[in-house]
C-alpha cells in the first residue's frame, strides 16, 4: 500500500443519539495511511462517537464509512472499565486478544516498557493508581500492535514522565494514529493534521498542518466570516431602509423598493453560520463558605506508596482560608487516595475543621451520581433555595458552563467526560465549599476552558488543595506551598 492510501473514509456520514441529540450531518473526511490526525471540537460534540463508528461499535444513520478491511485497530479508551477491576494485570493484556498468546509475558515486557512502567504481572487493575491505569490502557492498545491506533484522551492521569515517553513514542510511531486531547502543547509535537467536528453544524472540517497552525487558521476563518456577515448585514439593513423609504411613494418606485428587499434577502441569504461553539465559558466565582476562621485543615503526616507498601510522610502544613497547596509526585505514589480520604475524612495524620465544607473535584467523577440528571445533581448541592428560585439560580448558574437545557435534563451518565467535568465545576460554584481539594481538574476539559478555570482557582478564597499534571494550568493559580510526595 502506498503512503498516501486513504484507510478511512466517512461519505456524508449522519449519525444521532435520538431526535434531539445529533452528532454528525452529512460528515465526509478521510485518514491516509501512516498520518498522525488529531480530532478536534467541543466538550460533548461527539469526538469519541466517531471512533466507536471506526470500530463499528455503532452504526450510521446515513451516508457510508469505509475502513481497509485489512488493517487492524485498537483504542486507548478514556478510562478503564469495571469490567476489568478484579483482573490482574496478566488477565488484563489478555483479554485484549481473541486468542492464546503463549508468549503474553514477552508482550506485557516490551509493552511496559514502551510507556514506563513496571509492576507484577498478577497486581489486580484496581489496585493500581488513575495514573497507571492511564498507562495500562495506552499500553493495552500498543500490544495489538495495530494498523491504526485510536487514542482517547491518553494524557489524562499521566504525569510528566508519562506524557515525555508517550510523545516520544507517537513521534516515531510510523504506522497510522488518532488522537482525541485537549492538551495543545502534546498533540502539536507530532499532528499533521486535524480533523475539526463543529458541534454546531455537526460537519467535520479537515485540516492540513500541524496543531497550532490548524487553530490559527481556524481563528481567521472565524474572523473572516464575522467580517463578511457584518458587510452583509449593513448593506442589507441599508437596502431595507430605502426599500421602506421608496414603498410610500407609489409608482414605479414601489418596483425598486421590491428589488430592493430582494437583495437585502439575498445578502441575508449569504451570511455564514460562524461557529457558535467557539467559544469558553464564562467568568465564574466559586463563593467561599461563610463564617470559617481559624485553621481549616492541619496536615501533620501523608500516607504515600513506597516499594509497593503505604508508609506515613512526615509533614507540617496548615491551611487557612485564601491558601492554596499543590500536592505533586509521579503517578502511583498515591495522590488520589490521599485526596479522597481527605474529603471524607479518613486521612490518617491529617486534622479537619469539622464545620468546613468541602468541595471535592475526582478525576474520575464517581462523586457524581450518574443516574442523576444534570440539574438534579447541580440542584442538590444548593442550601436555602426552592422552586422556581432554585430553577432560575441552577439555570442561570449551567449556562455560564456551556450547559444548555438540553444537557442539563440529560443523565450524567449519558454525558461527555468533558461535559461531566463542567457539571463538577458548576457544583463547586454552587455549594460555596470552604476547602477545594482537586484531583486533575484539567482532565476532559476543552483548552479554551482552562484560563477561565484557572482564574476562578486563582481567585478562590478558601483553603485548596491541587493535584495537577499540567504546568501551564499550575502556573496561572497562585500557589502558596508545594508539597513534593516523592521527597
Amino acid at each position: 500500500m502506498s503512503g498516501n492510501e486513504t484507510i478511512v473514509r466517512f461519505d456524508t456520514v449522519s449519525f444521532d443519539f435520538g431526535e434531539h441529540k445529533p452528532v454528525l450531518e452529512e460528515a465526509s473526511f478521510n485518514i491516509r495511511k501512516g498520518s498522525k490526525v488529531t480530532i478536534m471540537g467541543q466538550n460533548g460534540a461527539g469526538k469519541s462517537t466517531i471512533f466507536r463508528l471506526i470500530r463499528k461499535k455503532l452504526k450510521p444513520e446515513g451516508g457510508i464509512i469505509s475502513v481497509d478491511r485489512d488493517i487492524s485497530i485498537a483504542t486507548a479508551e478514556q478510562t478503564m472499565d469495571k469490567q476489568y477491576m478484579e483482573l490482574t494485570m496478566r488477565e488484563y493484556f489478555e483479554k485484549q486478544f481473541e486468542e492464546k498468546i503463549y508468549d503474553i509475558d514477552r508482550k506485557i515486557k516490551n509493552v511496559l516498557e514502551v510507556v514506563n512502567f513496571d509492576a507484577p504481572y498478577d497486581r489486580l487493575i484496581k489496585d493500581f493508581s488513575g495514573g497507571q491505569q492511564a498507562r495500562l490502557l495506552l499500553a493495552s492498545a500498543l500490544i495489538q500492535d495495530p494498523d491504526l491506533l485510536l487514542l482517547d484522551e491518553p494524557t489524562n492521569n499521566l504525569d510528566s514522565d508519562g506524557i515525555d515517553h508517550l510523545t516520544g513514542f507517537l513521534i516515531m510511531y510510523s504506522k497510522t494514529c488518532v488522537v482525541i486531547s485537549h492538551d495543545a502543547e502534546f498533540l502539536n509535537t507530532f499532528s499533521d493534521g486535524v480533523l475539526y467536528l463543529d458541534s454546531y453544524t455537526h460537519e467535520v472540517e479537515q485540516y492540513v498542518g500541524d496543531y497550532y497552525e490548524v487553530v490559527k487558521q481556524i481563528t481567521s476563518r472565524i474572523e473572516k466570516e464575522n467580517m463578511k456577515n457584518a458587510r452583509l448585514a449593513k448593506v442589507a439593513q441599508a437596502n431595507k431602509d430605502k426599500a421602506e423609504k421608496f414603498a410610500h411613494k407609489g409608482g414605479k418606485l414601489r418596483l425598486v423598493a421590491r428589488k430592493m428587499r430582494e437583495k437585502a434577502a439575498d445578502m441575508e441569504e449569504n451570511m455564514v453560520d460562524v461557529r457558535r461553539e467557539d467559544r469558553p465559558i464564562r467568568n465564574f466565582e466559586i463563593p467561599t463558605q461563610q463564617g470559617l476562621s481559624g485553621q481549616l485543615i492541619k496536615i501533620n503526616s501523608l500516607g504515600i506508596m513506597k516499594n509497593g507498601e503505604e508508609v506515613q510522610k512526615e509533614t507540617d502544613v496548615s491551611l487557612r482560608k485564601n491558601f492554596h497547596l499543590l500536592l505533586k509526585g509521579p503517578n502511583g505514589i498515591g495522590k488520589s487516595t490521599l485526596l479522597e480520604r481527605m474529603a471524607n475524612g479518613t486521612a490518617k495524620g491529617v486534622e479537619l475543621n469539622n464545620d468546613v465544607k468541602i468541595g471535592y473535584y475526582k478525576q474520575d467523577f464517581s462523586t457524581l451520581d450518574f443516574e442523576q440528571t444534570g440539574y438534579e445533581a447541580l440542584a442538590s448541592v444548593v442550601d436555602n433555595l426552592e422552586g422556581q428560585k432554585l430553577e432560575e439560580h441552577v439555570r442561570s448558574s449551567a449556562s455560564r458552563f456551556l450547559l444548555t437545557s438540553k444537557i442539563i435534563n440529560t443523565k450524567i451518565g449519558d454525558m461527555s467526560e468533558g461535559q461531566k467535568g463542567l457539571i463538577a465545576f458548576a457544583q463547586l460554584m454552587l455549594m460555596k465549599p470552604g476547602i477545594l481539594i482537586l484531583d486533575e481538574p484539567t482532565n476532559h476539559i476543552n483548552f479554551r476552558h482552562l484560563p477561565i478555570i484557572a482564574k476562578a482557582l486563582n481567585e478562590y478564597k478558601g483553603a485548596m488543595i491541587l493535584v495537577s499534571h499540567v504546568p501551564d494550568f499550575v502556573a496561572q493559580i497562585r500557589i502558596d506551598e508545594v508539597l513534593d510526595l516523592a521527597k
